[in-house]
């Protein structure tokens, strides 16, 4: 049952890397971002493996301090047994102090070893946090120009649609206007012709009952 659960999850994973894949490709900002959150998330798993690190170097410090305290203590006390001539005691003391010596030695080594590790964690992982820094650097870079390269695309498509089609849109609205008015004068005209005729027709008359 695991099984078929581990490769419905591989089978979903792949599918949206392939979706990721063809969005990254279609936008290159997308994409760095995506690899920029990649490179956080392995900075702090660095951080956390130099924390660890300086965790190990401050055990070993302890460790070693502590071998190194009881090997000195027992060093002394055999030579207490000694003067007090306790051969078992001596003995005893002497193992010991040989144990704690060679348990101290041992965690001196360490603590070196961890001490040359953690300067190279710690390289590295500056030169990492640099690395990043610049590359949120270079996006800021990338993003304006794409900002820029974005707005004077749509500018000029604005610029190239107002240059044509707008004032063929007022041509034509010139145009319907002009038919309006023509056909409304028209119609006035017509509608006022006959009164006018009548008029017209009424004052000839009074003209020529007058010369009679």
């Amino acid at each position: 049952m695991s099984s078929i659960f581990s490769r419905m999850k591989d089978s979903i994973s792949a599918d949206l890397h392939t979706m990721m894949d063809k969005k990254e490709q279609k936008n290159p900002v997308a994409a760095l971002n995506q690899y920029l959150r990649q490179g956080e998330q392995e900075k702090e798993k660095v951080r956390r493996l130099v924390d660890r690190q300086y965790k190990l170097k401050d055990e070993f410090t302890r460790e070693f301090h502590k071998a190194q305290d009881m090997a000195d203590k027992r060093l002394k006390q055999a030579g207490i047994a000694e003067r007090a001539a306790e051969e078992q005691m001596h003995a005893f003391a002497i193992k010991e102090h040989e144990e704690y010596q060679a348990r101290a030695d041992r965690m001196k080594a360490s603590r070196e070893e961890a001490v040359e590790q953690l300067e190279t964690l710690e390289q590295k992982y500056e030169e990492m946090k640099h690395k990043l820094k610049d590359m949120h650097l270079k996006r800021m870079e990338l993003m304006g120009r794409e900002n820029i390269a974005r707005a004077n695309h749509q500018m000029n498509k604005v610029v190239e649609e107002t240059s044509e089609k707008p004032f063929s849109k007022f041509a034509e609205m010139e145009q319907y206007i002009e038919n309006l008015e023509y056909k409304v004068n028209s119609s006035y005209y017509r509608s006022t012709f006959d009164s006018k005729i009548a008029k017209l027709e009424k004052e000839m008359k009074e003209q020529t009952a007058e010369m009679n």
